[in-house]
């Protein structure tokens, strides 16, 4: 069987690099922080200091620092038109701080857009203008997929920058519950977190059925050009 070497960026967990590791491929993950899950197959490193140039045949990067990219996020960056002063930050930030966090997660987004690897998968929400603006000029628009496309009760738009890889085809698609009903609150849960120490990490934590569907569909893609 022809194996594929496959680098999961920025990924804790393990959920991605054992959806991979499963169909018997050669699989890292790498991150700042150790592996949950305490695998000998994971490289405590910055992504951006040299790991991806090491021959990797699909990058697939989890959860890049996105809070200052995302849509959602414009407001701290920017007032009315472009790097103008907010109206309001977040209590106890400042401006400089918020400027730091974007460029950090420019950095760490168009490094891994400009890898020398052809199969590259970046989860990322959909980007404000000031990212776009900082943007490679092959950056594709996402894939947008939710998480019941793959027979996980939740909401989360998440959205794929794919490079040499298909779009995610839904594997166990679930259908979605009368809204504000109890179960529509449920598949919610993620949106409702209330604040604390352990938010954002569970906030990005990747869903076992999306990465199935991934690791199979873009395996299978890649093995075909072998």
């Amino acid at each position: 069987m022809t194996t594929l070497r496959i680098l999961i960026g920025c990924e804790t967990s393990g959920i991605a690099r054992r959806a991979f590791a499963e169909l018997g491929h050669d699989v890292w993950s790498c991150d700042l922080e150790a592996a949950e899950d305490g695998s000998n197959r994971h490289i405590v490193c910055d992504i951006r200091d040299g790991i991806l140039t090491w021959g990797w045949d699909l990058l697939a990067v989890m959860h890049p620092p996105c809070t200052r990219l995302c849509r959602s996020g414009r407001r701290w960056m920017s007032g009315p038109g472009k790097w103008t002063q907010p109206k309001q930050l977040p209590a106890g930030r400042t401006w400089d701080e918020m400027r730091a966090e974007f460029e950090l997660g420019v950095s760490v987004f168009t490094t891994c857009w400009t890898a020398p690897i052809k199969r590259i998968a970046i989860e990322n929400p959909e980007m404000n203008d000031l990212a776009r603006d900082r943007m490679p000029a092959d950056l594709p628009v996402p894939q947008m997929v939710q998480p019941h496309w793959f027979g996980e009760p939740a909401y989360k738009a998440t959205g794929w920058y794919l490079r040499n890889l298909p779009v995610l085809e839904p594997t166990a698609p679930l259908m979605e519950p009368e809204r504000n009903s109890d179960e529509w609150r449920r598949w919610n849960r993620i949106h409702r977190m209330p604040p604390g120490p352990e938010r954002a990490r569970l906030r990005s934590r990747s869903f076992p059925g999306m990465m199935h569907a991934a690791a199979a569909q873009w395996s299978a893609a890649a093995l075909a050009e072998v």
